[in-house]
């Protein structure tokens, strides 16, 4: 493939439901921070639902992103964003019924841009990849990034996701605990293992405030995420009664209300609630604290953490992590090594992890070190690189 110009470059079309919806926005970035890191090798676009307030159709770096409308009515739009399809729906049980319009509209969208196009990337089965596997003439990789692949696996939907397995050129998954779930579900793919990755130079202590959260002289564990069953945030709010330090809790969700009801039975102050922050407010926010905490867990559906890249944020961060081994947290922190971990739903062992990283200073010292190390395979030059080889040999 030819390299010296714009001409030169082939198109790339990525299809996706998690975006920026704006500058500054709130939103997860993991799907523009792998475009943009993809632009250096092709002409890249981005198809994603449409919300409102968001521009239709702009250039965000080098990227083009496409908004698509679904809906007639435009502010009722809210499918998608903020947060992801499945918790909108949990939140508004009448959005369920815009799933049937923002498929058929990803798929007329699809029918009209798709000729101006070499192939395509399709995050998450659901709806991305099944919506692309009608498209048989144009070539389109797939990647799984948790819940696509772990959940839904009955019925009609199941038949869809296989059929989807078996059109698409290539199949990813962004953890090894994904692979064996996606073998489960069609034994004939071998999918290659690729996380998705951060912007390490956007991380680091040269952002560190002292005293960014008005804590004094107590110390931070920090959590960031969405606010639902998934990330066992009710756990590590019962795991603080025993742990001498604030907590501070970034992100929204479903469950904001009950666990604000669960932390004021709490020391006053020692629970706090930031609410959803932009990336570059997560910049100090990551580095400021002391501890990361990801207490995710199995949910009563089966749900579990594909990977969880706001740990390889902490970790670029200079912030050691304590989290559950669930799902793909395992590949990406090894238990004593770069992290330490516990079982599910364990309060005891939350906090004697939490406590041991705050009393010890030589094993946070350790933990740290190697986590810088850990993340450089995470940087999303080397994930860039990988997908261009798959991509091109696809």
């Amino acid at each position: 493939m030819g390299n010296t110009g714009e001409s030169a470059k082939k198109k790339l079309l990525i299809t996706g439901s998690t975006f920026p919806r704006w500058e500054g926005d709130t939103e997860p970035r993991f799907i523009f921070d792998y475009a943009e890191a993809m632009t250096k090798y092709f002409d890249v676009t981005v198809l994603v639902p449409a919300a409102p307030g968001a521009k239709a159709q702009e250039k965000m770096a080098d990227v083009n992103v496409i908004r698509y409308h679904y809906f007639p009515v435009h502010k009722w739009e809210t499918l998608c964003y903020p947060g992801a399809i499945v918790p909108r729906i949990k939140e508004k049980k009448i959005r369920v019924f815009l799933v049937p319009f923002l498929l058929l509209s990803l798929y007329f969208h699809l029918r009209k841009i798709l000729p101006e196009y070499d192939i395509v990337h399709a995050h998450w089965l659901i709806p991305q990849g099944i919506v692309q596997s009608f498209f048989k003439e144009k070539p389109y990789i797939v990647t799984g990034h948790g819940g696509d692949v772990t959940s839904l696996n009955k019925g009609i939907l199941r038949k869809l996701k296989i059929r989807c397995l078996r059109n698409s050129r290539h199949v990813t998954v962004v953890s090894e605990h994904l692979k064996k779930c996606l073998q489960k579900l069609q034994p004939e793919v071998d999918p290659s293992v690729i996380s998705m990755g951060v912007n390490t130079k956007n991380f680091g202590q040269q952002y560190r405030v002292p005293d960014y959260f008005g804590q004094g002289d107590k110390k931070v564990v920090l959590f960031v995420g969405r606010l639902a069953e998934i990330k066992g945030v009710t756990y590590l709010i019962e795991a603080m009664k025993q742990i001498d330090a604030v907590l501070i809790i970034v992100g929204d969700g479903t469950l904001r209300e009950e666990l604000r009801l669960q932390a004021a039975q709490i020391e006053k102050g020692k629970i706090q609630f930031w609410g959803s922050k932009t990336h570059e407010e997560l910049k100090s926010i990551y580095a400021s604290a002391d501890v990361f905490a990801a207490p995710s867990i199995t949910t009563s559906k089966g749900e579990q953490e594909g990977l969880g890249l706001v740990m390889v944020e902490a970790m670029a961060s200079g912030l050691p992590v304590v989290a559950t081994k669930t799902g793909g947290i395992p590949q990406l922190i090894k238990d004593g090594v770069n992290g330490l971990l516990c079982e599910e739903k364990c309060v005891w062992q939350l906090t004697d992890n939490i406590c041991s990283l705050l009393n010890n200073k030589n094993l946070y010292q350790k933990i740290v070190k190697n986590s810088e190390e850990t993340v450089k395979q995470y940087d999303y030059c080397h994930i860039a690189d990988m997908y261009k080889e798959i991509i091109e040999n696809s």
